[in-house]
C-alpha cells in the first residue's frame, strides 16, 4: 500500500527457520539442493503428459507469508489511535491534531486539529463515517463527504465508547453508497451498557435533544463491552439476528427475532431481539486473566455474512465458526466448533512444533488481527501467525521498534484486507504476499485433499497431493476411486498396476489402465501399444465372466441385468477398438481374440481397422454370401472385388451384379474371367442373364467402349445357353453405341460374325453383313432365310447417295417376290413401299404367258401417274419462262435509273470536279471518273477479270479508230487522204511500252489503214493470245485508264460518204455502234459493278492495320 511511503524492515525471517519437511510419498528428490521455486522443464512436460519420473522434486514456494514495512509518514507528536478501513486512513495524535490520507492518493495528507485528547477512532467498512471517542465522553462524528471537512460533536453521546458494531451489510450495499446515514448500530460503553444508535450527516443528528441513541441491554457485570458485532440473517430476508458482545473476560450471546416492521432510519431494531434477555439468566463464556480483550469477525471474499469469529483473552485466541442453522431454529449459542488456540511462546526455535509449552511463560499480545488462514498476534517486540487450520506458528518476525518505542495495536481494513501495525512513534503496513504457501500441506495432512487441490499449486504439488489422496482411497478398500487419482499422478505405472493388481479389483485396474493410456504421449508407441494391449485382454476375459454367469444363472435368476452389463461391454470394447486402433498390433489382437473364440469381436476389429480381407474371407467360409457382399459394398478396396468376384458370381450372381454396378472404378476386363463361368451355366427362362445385365450396364450406362467387352457380351447373346430367340441379339446391334468420328461400333465385326454363324444366328449374320455394307450379301442371306421384311428393311439401309445400288437391291427383292413366290399381286403391292422401282422395271421378271388382267390396273394407274408428272413439268417451264421474262424486264429498267448532283460534286478518288469528264455513280452515293474508277478497281481484279478488259479495251479501241477512219475519209477512199494528225506528247498510249515497235517506227498495235492514216487496233489474237497469260501484275501496267475512259466516252459517229452507198453504210454503223454498246455494258459490269471504297473497307477487315515491313516504322 502507498509503496513510496513505506521503508522495509530488512529482509523477513520465514518462521526464523526452514519450512517444515514433509514427507516424500515415495517421490525424493534428486538433488536436495534445487531450487524448488523453479520448477524444471520435465515437470511441465510432466503435467502435459501425466508421468513424472518417480524421484522429480516438488516444487516449495518460498516467497515469505507476510512482509512488514515500515510507512514513511510523519506524525505530530505521538500516535494514540488509529482505523483504516476502504482504503480511508486516519490516525490521531498526542498533539491533538486528526490526520485523514485518502490511500488512493496518498500524496494528499489533511490535518485536523482537534480541541480534547482523542482516547479511540471508530470507522465503518465504507470509510464514510468516522466515530471520534475523547476520553472525557464527548464524541465527535465526522463524514466523508461534508464539503466542511471538519467533526462535528454528539450531543447525545455523552459515554466513553469502547466497541462500535458497524451495520456492514448495508453500508456496503449501493444503497448506503448513497444514504447519508449509518442505519442502526451498536455501541458498547465503558459503564457495560450496550446501545443502539443511528448516525446521519443531517443537522438534527447535533441537536440537544436528538433522540439518535438508546440504551438496549445493560451487562450484568458493568465491565467495559471491548466488542461487539451483530449480524441479521438469512440473506436476504433478515428474519433474526445474531449480537455477540464481550468484556475483558466474557463473551455472550444475543440470539432474537427482527420486528416485523422497520423504520426507514432504521432505528429501535435491536429492542425486540434484547427484550426476551432482559431479567433472565444470561449464558457467557469466561476466560479470565486479560489485561485487553477484542473481538474479530471473519468475513468470505464479498461476502454478507461473518463464517467466524475470534475473541483476544487472557488465555488464548477464542475462535469458532458461526453456524446460523435453519430459519426455524432458536438456539441461543451460534458459535460452533469452538477452540482455544494459545499464544506462541517467545523465542522459539522450532516453528514445526506445537504451540503449548508449559515450561514457558505464555505472552499475551496487545492485538490480535485475523487473516484467511492465519491470526496475526502483535506482541510487544514481535508479530508472529499462527495458522488457524493446524495451530501452528508459520510467521514471526521482530518488531523494529527504538528503544523508547511502544506497540500501541493492530488494524485491518476489513474491505481491502490490508493490515496495520501502529506504535506510539511508527505506522507499518503488513502485506499479506503468499499467505497460502503452505496450505495444502495442511490440508493434505488432515486429509482434506479436495480444499488442498483447490489452493494454487504447482504441477509437482498437485501430483503430491492427488497421489496422497489415492494412498488414501487405497487404504481405505476404495480401489475404483484410488484408480483415478493414481492415474492423474506421476506415481510410477509398475507400483500402482501391483498394488491394483493385489487388490483383486479388476474393475479398478482397468480404469487405471485406460486413463494411463490416455495420459501417455503418442510418442511412447510401445508403452503405448503394451497398454492398449493388456486392455483387449481384459475385456476379452470380462466377455468371458459375464458369458459364463449368464449360462450358470439363465434357468434360476433373471439375467437381465447381466445381458444389460455385456452390451455396455459391447459398446464399450467397440469405442475402445475405434479409438485405439493405431496402438494395437493387428496379428497380435487377432491371435489374442480367436484364442478366446471371439468370431463377432474379430469381425469388429477387422471392421473397425481396415482389415476387409478377413471379414469377406470369414463370410465366404460361412457361404453367408448376403453378408460378404454387404462388407463388399461398404469398403473401397477394389482388389476385394476382382478377388472374391468368381466365387460370389458363381453362387450370388444377382447380389454380385448389383454390387458390382455400384462400383464405377471397377476394370471391367479383370472381372472377364469370372464372368464366363455364366456362360454355360443354365439359365432360367425367366430370369436374366446376369453377365449380360452387367456388361449392358457398363456399355450403356458407363460408356465403355472396350472393344473386348463389346464382344463378350455378343459372344453371350450368340450362346447357345442363351436360347434360340434372336430378339434381344438383333436389339443389342440397333442400339449399340458407334464410334462418333468412324461411325463403326466398337465390337470386332469380322468376330462377331464368325460367333453368329458358328452358332446359326441368322438374322444377327443379315445385320452384320449391312454393318459391314455388303448389302447385296446381306439380302441375299435375308431371302435365303426367306425373310421378305428384313431384306426390305436392309435394302431401305443401303447408302442414300448410291442410287443405284438400293435400285439394285429392290430388284433383287422384287425378282424374288415374282419369280420364287410367283405372287403377281404382292409384286405390284411391293412397287408401293419403294419408289425406286416403276411398274416396267419388274415387268421383265413376269413369265411370257402371264394374263395382263392381274396388274392391268395397276398400269393404268402407271400410266396416269406419268401423265400427271407431264403435266407438272410442263406447267413448271411455263412458270420458269415467265420468270426469265419478268428479270429481264427488271434489267432493263436498270439502266433508267438516275441520281440528282450538285454542280459542285467532286471526285471520292481524287477530289477534282466531277463534270469535267465521264463519271460514275454508285448507290451509295461515291461518285467516281471513269479513269479514277479504273484506275483504282483493276487494283483488286482478279487476273481472268484483267485479261478480259484487256480484250475489251482492244475491241474498243478497234472500233474508236474505225470510227475515226471514217470521219475522216468521208468519200469512201476516193479521195486525198486526210494529213495525219500527231498525237499529242500528254496522251498515254492504250498498251504499255512493253510491245515492240514496227521497223517503221510505229507501235505494233498500230496498222496502216488502207484509206491512209493510223489506226489503233488490238494486236493480232495470236500474238494477244500468247502475251496475255502474263503475271497479274503486268496485266494491271497494260490497263490504261484514260486511254480507256477516253475510248469509252468516244461517241458513234455516223458514216457518211456517197449516195450509192449511203444505205449500206448505214447498215454497217449501226453493227458496229451495237456492238461498241455490248463492249461497254460488259466493261461497265466488270468496272462498275461495286463501289470500290465499300469494297475495299469488306475486304480489309481481316487484314492487319499495319504491314509487316511497316512494324519498324510505327514503333515509338
Amino acid at each position: 500500500m502507498f509503496d513510496e511511503f513505506v521503508e522495509h524492515a530488512g529482509t523477513p525471517q520465514v518462521a526464523r527457520n526452514a519450512v517444515p519437511q514433509i514427507e516424500d510419498q515415495g517421490f525424493e528428490p534428486d538433488d536436495p539442493t534445487l531450487d524448488l521455486k523453479q520448477e524444471p522443464d520435465s515437470v511441465l512436460t510432466s503435467l502435459e503428459t501425466g508421468y513424472f519420473s518417480a524421484g522429480a522434486p516438488y516444487g516449495v514456494d518460498n516467497d515469505p507469508l507476510f512482509v512488514l514495512g515500515r510507512v514513511q509518514v510523519e506524525i505530530p507528536g505521538s500516535l494514540v489511535a488509529f482505523t483504516v478501513a476502504s482504503d480511508m486512513l486516519y490516525m490521531a495524535s498526542s498533539t491533538d491534531m486528526l490526520i485523514h490520507i485518502n490511500l488512493k492518493n496518498p500524496e494528499k495528507i489533511i490535518k485536523i486539529p482537534l480541541k480534547s485528547p482523542v482516547y479511540k477512532l471508530y470507522l465503518d467498512p465504507s470509510g464514510r463515517h468516522l466515530i471520534i471517542a475523547t476520553s472525557q465522553g464527548d464524541n465527535l462524528y465526522l463524514y466523508s463527504k461534508w464539503k466542511e471537512f471538519l467533526p462535528r460533536p454528539i450531543k447525545s453521546f455523552k459515554m466513553t465508547i469502547e466497541s462500535v458494531a458497524w451495520n456492514r451489510a448495508f453500508l456496503l450495499s449501493p444503497a448506503g453508497e448513497i444514504a447519508t446515514g449509518t442505519r442502526e448500530i451498536l455501541v458498547g460503553g465503558r459503564n457495560g451498557i450496550i446501545y443502539e444508535a443511528v448516525l446521519d450527516s443531517k443537522e438534527e443528528l447535533f441537536k440537544v435533544h436528538d433522540r439518535s441513541v438508546n440504551a438496549v441491554f445493560n451487562l450484568p457485570e458493568r465491565q467495559p463491552i471491548t466488542g461487539l458485532f451483530f449480524q441479521w440473517f438469512p440473506v436476504p430476508e433478515f428474519k433474526r439476528g445474531l449480537v455477540v458482545a464481550t468484556t475483558a473476560a466474557r463473551i455472550y450471546q444475543f440470539v432474537g427475532a427482527a420486528p416485523d416492521k422497520k423504520n426507514e432510519d432504521g432505528f429501535r431494531m435491536f429492542s425486540p431481539l434484547f427484550s426476551t434477555y432482559k431479567g433472565a439468566e444470561l449464558k457467557f463464556l469466561e476466560l479470565p486473566g486479560a489485561e485487553r480483550s477484542e473481538l474479530h469477525a471473519q468475513y468470505p471474499s464479498g461476502g454478507k455474512q461473518a463464517t467466524s469469529v475470534a475473541w483476544l483473552t487472557g488465555q488464548g485466541i477464542y475462535h469458532g465458526v458461526i453456524n446460523y442453522g435453519t430459519p426455524s431454529s432458536a438456539s441461543d449459542a451460534l458459535i460452533d466448533s469452538a477452540q482455544l488456540l494459545s499464544y506462541p511462546p517467545p523465542n522459539v526455535t522450532s516453528p514445526s512444533s506445537p504451540t503449548t509449552q508449559s515450561n514457558v511463560v505464555t505472552e499475551v499480545p496487545v492485538a490480535i488481527g485475523v487473516t484467511k488462514f492465519h491470526f496475526v498476534s502483535l506482541f510487544k517486540d514481535r508479530l508472529a501467525a499462527i495458522s488457524n487450520l493446524d495451530s501452528r506458528l508459520d510467521y514471526e518476525e521482530v518488531m523494529p521498534l527504538k528503544s523508547t518505542e511502544r506497540v500501541l495495536g493492530l488494524a485491518a481494513d476489513p474491505v481491502n484486507q490490508t493490515y496495520w501495525v501502529y506504535s506510539d512513534a511508527s505506522l507499518f503496513e503488513l502485506n499479506i504476499t503468499n499467505e497460502a504457501r503452505d496450505v495444502w500441506q495442511v490440508y493434505m495432512r488432515r486429509g482434506e485433499f479436495d480444499a488442498a487441490l483447490q489452493c494454487n499449486l504447482t504441477p509437482s504439488q498437485r501430483d503430491l497431493v492427488i497421489a496422497a489422496q489415492g494412498d488414501h482411497y487405497l487404504s481405505q478398500n476404495q480401489y475404483a476411486k484410488a484408480a483415478q487419482r493414481y492415474a492423474q499422478t506421476s506415481r510410477s505405472f509398475e507400483e500402482v498396476a501391483l498394488a491394483l493388481v493385489d487388490s483383486g479389483d479388476r474393475d479398478a485396474l482397468q480404469y487405471y489402465l485406460v486413463a494411463r493410456l490416455e495420459r501417455t504421449k503418442k510418442a511412447d508407441l510401445t508403452q503405448r501399444m503394451m497398454l492398449a494391449t493388456w486392455l483387449v485382454e481384459f475385456y476379452l476375459s470380462k466377455y468371458n465372466d459375464l458369458d459364463d454367469l449368464i449360462a450358470s444363472e439363465s434357468a434360476a435368476h433373471d439375467v437381465d441385468d447381466l445381458k444389460a452389463e455385456r452390451a455396455i461391454l459391447d459398446k464399450d470394447l467397440k469405442t475402445f477398438f475405434e479409438t485405439y486402433q493405431a496402438n494395437l498390433d493387428r496379428q497380435t489382437v487377432y491371435e489374442l481374440i480367436l484364442s478366446h473364440g471371439r468370431t463377432e469381436v474379430f469381425l469388429h476389429y477387422a471392421t473397425v481397422t481396415g482389415d476387409y480381407q478377413r471379414v469377406v474371407e470369414h463370410w465366404v467360409l460361412e457361404e453367408d454370401w448376403e453378408k460378404a457382399i454387404d462388407v463388399l459394398n461398404r469398403q473401397t478396396d477394389l482388389e476385394l472385388y476382382y478377388r472374391h468376384a468368381p466365387t460370389l458370381l458363381r453362387y450370388a450372381p444377382q447380389l454380385t451384379v448389383d454390387s458390382l454396378m455400384r462400383q464405377p472404378a471397377l476394370d471391367p476386363l479383370r472381372l472377364v474371367p469370372a464372368l464366363l463361368q455364366l456362360q454355360h451355366q443354365p439359365r432360367d427362362p425367366m430370369a436374366p442373364n446376369q453377365a449380360i445385365r452387367y456388361l449392358e450396364h457398363i456399355i450403356f450406362n458407363q460408356h465403355n467402349i472396350s472393344s473386348t467387352i463389346h464382344n463378350l457380351i455378343i459372344t453371350f447373346y450368340a450362346s447357345p445357353s442363351y436360347g434360340d430367340d434372336d430378339r434381344p441379339l438383333l436389339r443389342f446391334l440397333s442400339t449399340v453405341p458407334k464410334d462418333i468420328i468412324s461411325g463403326k461400333p466398337y465390337y470386332d465385326l469380322d468376330y462377331a460374325l464368325r460367333i453368329c454363324k458358328e452358332n446359326k444366328r441368322i438374322g444377327p449374320c443379315v445385320n452384320l453383313y449391312a454393318e459391314m455394307g455388303l448389302w447385296e450379301n446381306s439380302l441375299d442371306l435375308a431371302l435365303e432365310k426367306g425373310d421378305l421384311e428384313l431384306a426390305k428393311l436392309n435394302a431401305d439401309k443401303a447408302e442414300e447417295e448410291d442410287i443405284r445400288l438400293k435400285k439394285k437391291l429392290w430388284l433383287k427383292i422384287a425378282k424374288y417376290v415374282v419369280q420364287d413366290k410367283k405372287d403377281i399381286k404382292s409384286a405390284m403391292a411391293f412397287i408401293k413401299d419403294t419408289s425406286l422401282l416403276k411398274i416396267e422395271d419388274i415387268l421383265p421378271f413376269f413369265p411370257d404367258f402371264v394374263i395382263i388382267d392381274d396388274f392391268k390396273d395397276e398400269i393404268c394407274l402407271a400410266l396416269e401417274e406419268y401423265t400427271k408428272d407431264i403435266d407438272k413439268l410442263r406447267s413448271d417451264m411455263d412458270e420458269a419462262t415467265r420468270s426469265a421474262e419478268v428479270i429481264k424486264k427488271d434489267i432493263s429498267n436498270l439502266k433508267n435509273r438516275f441520281v440528282t448532283l450538285e454542280a459542285g460534286e467532286r471526285c471520292s478518288h481524287c477530289n477534282y470536279p466531277l463534270f469535267t469528264r465521264q463519271f460514275y455513280v454508285f448507290p451509295c452515293q461515291h461518285s467516281f471518273h471513269a479513269d479514277c474508277l479504273i484506275g483504282m478497281v483493276k487494283e483488286y481484279l482478279p487476273a481472268h477479270a484483267l485479261r478480259k478488259i484487256l480484250l475489251l479495251q482492244a475491241e474498243l479501241v478497234q472500233s474508236a479508230a474505225a470510227a475515226a477512219s471514217a470521219a475522216g475519209n468521208p468519200a469512201g477512199g476516193t479521195g486525198t487522204p486526210a494529213p495525219q494528225t500527231p498525237v499529242p506528247k500528254s496522251q498515254r498510249t492504250l498498251l504499255s511500252a512493253q510491245f515492240a515497235t514496227q521497223p517503221n517506227g510505229r507501235p505494233s498495235s498500230l496498222i496502216t489503214n488502207p484509206m491512209g492514216g493510223l489506226l489503233a487496233v488490238s494486236m493480232a489474237p495470236v500474238a494477244l493470245g500468247r502475251n496475255m497469260f502474263v503475271a497479274a501484275d503486268r496485266l494491271r501496267d497494260m490497263i490504261v485508264p484514260d486511254a480507256l475512259a477516253n475510248a469509252i466516252a468516244l461517241p458513234s459517229l455516223p458514216w457518211t460518204g456517197g449516195n450509192e452507198k449511203k444505205g449500206q453504210k448505214a447498215t454497217e454503223g449501226d453493227e458496229e455502234k451495237e456492238k461498241g454498246e455490248k463492249v461497254r455494258e460488259t466493261l461497265d459490269e466488270l468496272l462498275a459493278s461495286s463501289c470500290p471504297l465499300c469494297e475495299s473497307v469488306v475486304a480489309g477487315l481481316d487484314k492487319p492495320f499495319i504491314d509487316a515491313d511497316e512494324e519498324d516504322t510505327w514503333h515509338l
